[in-house]
Order: structure tokens, then sequence, then C-alpha cells
């Protein structure tokens, strides 16, 4: 299911023609974020329209394990102690459809972007923290 007014829902279907996509599957979409956080920033982003990461489940669990696994696979080349991946909590969200932030090097990040992208924060969660979450309420 999609949402014709969300950006995230036309790049994963296809219809926003600006954005290259580096993966996609039968599920998920991943490309590079337009306000890049450190020199490799990309999303990933299921193409069922889910608002948020407040609206998750028990149920989905394994979409944030195989979120991960998708952004893991995007930086295989990099130090995995430079990456950071994360979700946006709201209501600190600028797009209302989930998605997994994929940054790296960490320590190539601006003042700014560590700020944002502070892992586990009020405002940014990482997938672990997801996932210990959702299975809480399964």
């Amino acid at each position: 299911m999609s949402n014709d007014d969300c950006i995230f829902c036309k790049i994963s279907s296809g219809r926003d023609e600006k954005t290259q996509l580096v993966y996609e599957d039968e599920q998920f979409v991943s490309f590079k974020d337009h306000k890049p956080g450190s020199d490799t920033h990309y999303l990933v982003v299921p193409k069922e329209h889910l608002d948020s990461c407040k609206v998750l489940t028990g149920e989905h669990v394994d979409l944030i394990k195989r979120m991960k696994e998708i952004g893991k696979e995007l930086v295989k080349d990099v130090d995995q102690n430079q990456v950071r991946f994360g979700f946006h909590w709201p209501p600190i969200i600028l797009i209302k459809h989930l998605h997994l932030h994929v940054i790296a090097p960490v320590t190539g990040m601006s003042f700014m972007s560590r700020l944002i992208f502070r892992e586990n924060s009020w405002w940014f969660v990482s997938p672990e923290y997801m996932i210990e979450r959702l299975t809480k309420l399964k």
C-alpha cells in the first residue's frame, strides 16, 4: 500500500525519476540521502507505506532486521565501527515514511550531523533498540 503524496512511496514505486536506486527487491528500496550526514549516507525504505517507528508492532521485527541487513550490505566495504544505523523517532521526522539511515564514516560527520543522528537519543534510535522494543510487543 502506498500514499500518493509521500515522496518515498513515489521513489519506491518508480514514479520519481530523479532518484537513482542503489538497491531494490520486492519489499525494499535504497537510495542516497539528498542531504548526506557524511561521505556515505543511504536510506533503506520499505515499499509498504508505514508512517514511522511508532506504528510498528511485534510483527515488524523481521522487517527491521531485513532493513539493517540491506544497510550492512550497502556498506560492506566500510569499517563497521564507522557506520551508524538508525531511525528518527517521532515527532522528529521530516518524511512520514519509515526509513533506516545508513551513515559512514561516523568520524566524517559534522557537528550538526552528530547531533541529528545521535545514536539512541530521544530522536534517533538504533535498529537494535527497535528490535528489542518490538519483541516485547509480541
